[in-house]
């Protein structure tokens, strides 16, 4: 007799029982959870900008030199006074106390640009005949050529009664041996008027008069400055004969060309 097959075992029977895949996803978040908790965290290295995106430091902006500023106060100037003689070709010279006129540094040094921004002292002097006027300024800081006053002629003529603006009518000359700027009479100036300009380092000498000798004895008696003493021509002599003599310098309101 056949003995009857042994039924096979339900395999699905016999594995553990399975867990619901909801439960199996929590298992495996709560593994990495714990993985990540464990692990040291990354260190961040801090960026560093590249040179070419760096900021450069700011140039520093340098300090202009203040300029100077006109002075209108009216201080006595004793020293610049005392330089004016009192008489001139036999005429009184009037010296007012500034107090009592009313032009300031300022004022007459409006005329000479930026030259003017630097009158720190007025001193007016006039003969009432033959007629003259003279305006005397101390100059702060450098020195002031005579050459330097080229620019400011015009205007400055006109400051003191010139019609209008004719800088090629002031010619430079020597008197007595100084080099200033004149202006003889012509059809924007007054009859028999003569104008004259002239600095000596820290003074500037701006006047007019009716009797041009009275005006050079006034340029003669003011401190001024020397004119640059012409070198002698080398002379010729022909054999046997004196060699030539070089003639005389004029000293009087000599022309400059």
């Amino acid at each position: 007799m056949i003995a009857a097959p042994m039924p096979i075992p339900d395999l699905v029977a016999l594995r553990p029982g399975r867990r619901p895949l909801p439960a199996l996803a929590a298992i495996l978040v709560a593994i990495l959870l714990a993985a990540c908790s464990s692990s040291p965290a990354p260190t961040v290295s801090p960026s560093l900008p590249s040179p070419s995106g760096m900021t450069p430091a700011p140039t520093p902006t340098p300090t202009p030199t203040p300029r100077p500023t006109p002075d209108y106060s009216s201080a006595p100037d004793p020293t610049l006074s005392a330089l004016i003689p009192d008489t001139i070709s036999g005429s009184p010279v009037v010296k007012p106390d500034p107090t009592s006129f009313g032009v300031s540094p300022g004022d007459i040094g409006m005329p000479f640009g930026d030259l003017g921004l630097r009158f720190r002292s007025l001193v007016i002097g006039y003969v009432v005949s033959p007629r003259l006027s003279l305006y005397a300024m101390r100059v702060e800081g450098a020195p002031v050529d005579t050459n330097d006053l080229k620019p400011y002629l015009a205007a400055a003529g006109q400051y003191i009664g010139v019609s209008g603006l004719q800088p090629d009518a002031w010619k430079a000359a020597v008197v007595n041996g100084n080099r200033v700027w004149t202006r003889g009479e012509d059809e924007a100036t007054l009859a028999h008027t003569t104008f004259y300009c002239w600095s000596s380092g820290q003074y500037v000498f701006l006047m007019t008069g009716s009797s041009d000798a009275t005006n050079q004895a006034m340029v003669s008696a003011l401190p001024g400055q020397p004119a640059p003493t012409p070198t002698p021509a080398p002379s010729t002599a022909a054999s046997g004969s004196p060699a030539a003599s070089s003639p005389a310098a004029s000293t009087s309101a000599t022309p400059v060309t």
